[in-house]
């Protein structure tokens, strides 16, 4: 697969946010944008919930990056279930594993209690034979002991390419709504919190109870379904829906969908995050993706995958 499709494999795949501190109101930067508020929130609007700062918010968190940076730090076990699927959607290839991550002290290594392999999933040399598996090696599994330094973070040795997409992958992840930079055709079309592309999108705020009965408020942003040809030429964020807890604003759960579809190339991926909490840390629970890819001289890959992440543990 060349560079370019590899930027925009990278740029697609999968999903996510986070919170910081409350952010200034910031009227201006959405003007132009019209939110739908259901009830619950009407009324908590009259005691003072601001919208545009909550949007604001929602835009530049950081604790969706923080909490997959989390599970460099803490021991836990994953039970990995990755498929590759034919034209028919029967599988073709897969792994599924159960791995084990232990911690000493800054440092982690992965261990590999079982494991099933069918079809090509692997080259005959051990390499991945599908983007998206190497893309999930690189996101969840560990190879040999790797350290991170004193803020949590594990240093980028390798350079090139790879490293470029790691990047951009884990740009369009954890800073939704922002452009991603080095990716031709569809690294502006994600911002969508800007005028030009915001346009497209019906907004909404409501309140809720996620699937593990945490009230939340939720953030939607769905594209227009009555947009003409030309503009929906324009949309790559089909649906972003974010889950914050009320009472500290914490990200909890994320659903994602993108597509995409020239002559030359589509896809189509969604993609959904359950968030726990341990040790006083947010930590993804469950990662689920379903996508699509078809992109020139290359078969069309479709795969999907569900990794789970429990028994976490501290320092060992």
């Amino acid at each position: 697969m060349s560079h370019f499709w590899k930027s925009i494999a990278a740029t697609v795949v999968a999903g996510c946010l986070q919170l910081s501190h409350l952010a200034a109101q910031d009227t201006a930067r959405y003007k132009g944008m019209t939110v739908n508020l259901d009830e619950v929130i009407v009324e908590a609007k009259r005691i003072g919930f601001d919208v545009n700062s909550f949007i604001k918010r929602v835009e530049e968190d950081t604790t969706f990056y923080r909490a997959f940076k989390n599970l460099h730090i803490v021991g836990f076990n994953a039970d990995n279930d990755i498929r590759i699927l034919d034209k028919k959607g029967e599988t073709q290839a897969s792994l599924k594993s159960l791995t084990r991550q232990h911690i000493n002290g800054r440092c982690r290594n992965m261990e590999v209690t079982s494991q099933q392999v069918t079809g090509d999933f692997f080259t005959r040399k051990g390499n991945y034979n599908y983007y998206t598996a190497e893309l999930y090696g690189n996101l969840f599994f560990t190879n040999g002991t790797v350290c991170v330094d004193g803020n949590g973070e594990t240093p980028e040795n390798a350079g090139g390419s790879m490293a470029r997409h790691k990047a951009q992958l884990k740009q369009l992840i954890f800073n939704p709504g922002k452009p991603v930079k080095g990716v031709p055709i569809v690294g502006g079309k994600v911002a969508i919190f800007d005028r030009d592309v915001m346009r497209f999108y019906n907004f909404s705020i409501s309140a809720e109870n996620y699937v593990d009965g945490t009230p939340c408020y939720v953030f939607t942003a769905k594209a227009k379904p009555d947009l003409s040809r030309i503009d929906r030429g324009d949309v790559v964020i089909d649906e972003l829906i974010t889950w914050f807890n009320k009472d500290n604003f914490e990200i909890v759960g994320r659903k994602y969908a993108l597509s995409y579809k020239t002559m030359l190339f589509d896809f189509n991926v969604k993609m959904n995050v359950q968030m726990t909490k341990q040790f006083g840390l947010l930590i993804p629970a469950l990662v689920t993706y379903n996508g699509t890819w078809n992109v020139p001289f290359k078969k069309r890959e479709t795969a999907v995958f569900i990794a789970k992440f429990f028994d976490f543990k501290a320092s060992e």
